[in-house]
Parts: structure tokens; C-alpha cells; sequence
């Protein structure tokens, strides 16, 4: 199921991808590479809390390769939908907000 889910996030990044720089996609990529090299040693390894925590590590090498790529592309800017924060709302023309 874990390699579904790998497979899938892959799958789902490689259509976003084209909104990327190359820059970011390198960087992205880079820690794609060493997540599955992470992921490949957890497979290795017998069931349990040691494999848990490869996998986890793996995860989280990917996950901070994701936030240096969109900090990247975004300047260090953060879209509210990468943080899941609305958008600040503006009142309608010709209305003063006190």
C-alpha cells in the first residue's frame, strides 16, 4: 500500500511539475531520490518501530525537499492555499471599511 501511495504522490507531483522552475524541480527531485533510498533501507529492514521511523524519516526528507522547492519558486513567499489560510477578503467597491 506504502508503494501505491509513493507511486501516486510521484504520479501527482509530475503533473504539477510543470509549474516549477527547473530549479525547484532539481531540488524536489533531489530529495525525492533520497526519501526512496530511505523508503528502500525501511523495506530492508524487519517489521517495527525501527522501520516505522526509516519510513517516517523518508517522509520527512521529502516533505522538507517539497517546502525548499515551493520556497524557491514562491521567494519565500507562502500561498494561503499551501497554508490553508483564507484569503484576506476585501470589502465590495464604495464601501469604506471603518
Amino acid at each position: 500500500m506504502r508503494k501505491f501511495a509513493i507511486t501516486l504522490t510521484a504520479a501527482s507531483a509530475l503533473a504539477l511539475g510543470a509549474c516549477q522552475s527547473p530549479q525547484a524541480d532539481k531540488v524536489e527531485d533531489q530529495a525525492e531520490a533520497q526519501a526512496d533510498a530511505i523508503d528502500d533501507q525501511a523495506d530492508a529492514m524487519p517489521e517495527g518501530p525501527a522501520q516505522d521511523a526509516m519510513e517516517n524519516k523518508a517522509d520527512a526528507v521529502e516533505a522538507q525537499g517539497e517546502e525548499k522547492a515551493n520556497a524557491i519558486d514562491d521567494k519565500g513567499e507562502i500561498a494561503p492555499s499551501e497554508t490553508g489560510a483564507a484569503a484576506p477578503q476585501t470589502p465590495p467597491a464604495g464601501e469604506v471599511k471603518k
